[in-house]
């Protein structure tokens, strides 16, 4: 598998969203930039999305600013049948983005006629937190979205963390995936509740918490995501934003073969990479301690494209490994 970054990013970088744009005959990224917190690029080329091939474009536009606020990792909503494909809503495409609030994270939605923008933010949280005793009452984060055209409703992945000890015997406090679903229409979600938590098995790479998730149909099984996760609990003496994520952070896979992917997700057994088996080369060019936020694009050729972010916490960037889908 080849590795490579873009040295063309200079702020901090990572939580890649990639989706084809027929408007520009070329793919889209959106992600987390910061500053501000946002960003999007291009690629013309359609067949290589890797170093040199993206050209920044700032900023995501946005017509009611004083309604989006202070927004980061923002999300296309995708079509489930087609990856790396926005979903078309009514002649509109959906922005799913996580806004800091007085210290607490909460998923909003905004819309827009077209991939670029600019995009209107709706006034209401979309996916606020739970109660104090919820494993989402400290935050929702890290969402991802799919909206699944013959049943009209959307299905949303996010990342929940507890502000109290949660009834589990390995990581009580660790973050874990819930996923919520919407119809076209309603104005609020309906939380059907976690669906990876911490796994109760000690060492285990997904053991001490559980971060964001991107969800792709499989051929062995109904439905395959990858996912970051973490074998290291926080530690709720530690105050420090980052001891909400120890490190190290790593990326892996899970699957589902249920027909509505809402339960019935098991990690694999090993993650994609531990942080001691990354080449030295990788090391050299900046790699190392995290392995954030995974993201897959699939080529029509079946080699598959795996971003993330890596570095130390507020000093990411975004790494490139290619390799075969199987």
């Amino acid at each position: 598998m080849e590795r490579s970054r873009d040295p063309g990013l200079s702020g901090v970088s990572g939580d890649p969203c990639i989706v084809w744009d027929d408007a520009i005959r070329g793919w889209r990224m959106v992600f987390f930039y910061y500053p501000p917190g946002h960003a999007q690029a291009v690629c013309a080329n359609r067949d290589d999305l890797g170093p040199g091939n993206w050209r920044m474009e700032g900023p995501l536009p946005v017509t009611n600013p004083e309604t989006a606020g202070s927004f980061h990792k923002p999300f296309i909503v995708m079509d489930p049948d087609r990856p790396n494909h926005a979903a078309l809503i009514g002649g509109r495409y959906c922005l799913l983005v996580v806004n800091d609030r007085n210290g607490k994270k909460q998923v909003q939605r905004a819309w827009s006629e077209h991939l670029a923008g600019p995009w209107t933010f709706e006034p209401d949280v979309l996916i606020p937190t739970g109660a104090d005793n919820d494993f989402d009452a400290k935050h929702t984060d890290a969402v991802t979205g799919y909206y699944f055209a013959g049943r009209r409703e959307f299905l949303y992945f996010y990342m929940g963390y507890p502000k109290r000890a949660q009834p589990r015997r390995i990581s009580p406090y660790g973050s874990a995936q819930a996923v919520a679903t919407q119809r076209l229409g309603e104005k609020s979600v309906t939380k059907l509740g976690v669906i990876l938590e911490p796994c109760q098995q000690a060492g285990h790479w997904a053991s001490g918490w559980v971060g964001g998730l991107q969800v792709l149909r499989g051929s062995q099984h109904r439905w395959v995501a990858v996912i970051n996760a973490s074998p290291t609990a926080p530690d709720p003496a530690r105050k420090e934003v980052w001891t909400e994520e120890p490190p190290p952070s790593l990326g892996g896979f899970a699957w589902c073969d249920e027909e509505w992917p809402v339960r019935g997700w098991r990690f694999a057994p090993e993650p994609i990479e531990w942080v001691k088996d990354i080449p030295k080369e990788a090391l050299d060019a900046g790699e190392g301690y995290n392995l954030w936020r995974q993201f897959i694009h699939v080529m029509p050729d079946g080699r598959a494209d795996l971003f993330y972010n890596s570095g130390f916490y507020g000093r990411e960037q975004l790494y490139l490994k290619v390799g075969e889908a199987r």
